[in-house]
């Protein structure tokens, strides 16, 4: 990996991306690059069948969403583009379909349960807010008079 620090990092300069993105695609890169070592491949014989059991790992051994191995595999694809210069084949080596999950919403007795149960009235109030506004609590807490 220390040999490809420099194509890395020109990169990133010549995109002017954050240095948040930099990290980040490069702890994924380094996970990568620890399972392809785990398997006794070297990573210049890297193939979209080795990123395919890489992906099978996080899914079933790690137990990751499919938005963060989505995540992965953006840093594996441009690990595999741009530092091995080689040619990525979406079809076999497909991003995950992500599950839309509904929020779950109080009923009205245990919100009015929620409301009531606090008797300092600071409390009281920064929940009122919160419910009747649609505020996030981060939101609420930034509020200044």
């Amino acid at each position: 990996m220390e040999r490809y620090n420099q194509k890395i990092d020109l990169y990133f300069e010549l995109k002017g991306l954050p240095e948040s993105s930099k990290e980040s695609y490069g702890r994924r890169m380094k996970a990568f690059l620890a399972y392809m070592e785990k398997s006794n491949r070297p990573i210049e014989e890297t193939s979209p069948e080795d990123i395919q059991q890489y992906i099978l790992y996080l899914k079933k051994e790690r137990g990751l969403s499919a938005g963060t191995i989505n995540n992965y595999i953006s840093s594996v694809r441009f690990l595999y583009t741009f530092v091995l210069e080689k040619e990525w084949n979406p079809i076999k080596v497909p991003r995950m379909k992500r599950i839309t999950k509904f929020p779950v919403i109080p009923s009205r007795r245990e919100v009015h349960a929620l409301i009531h149960g606090t008797d300092n009235l600071k409390h009281k109030a920064i929940l009122l807010l919160i419910y009747g506004s649609g505020l996030r609590v981060s939101e609420v807490a930034k509020l200044r008079i």
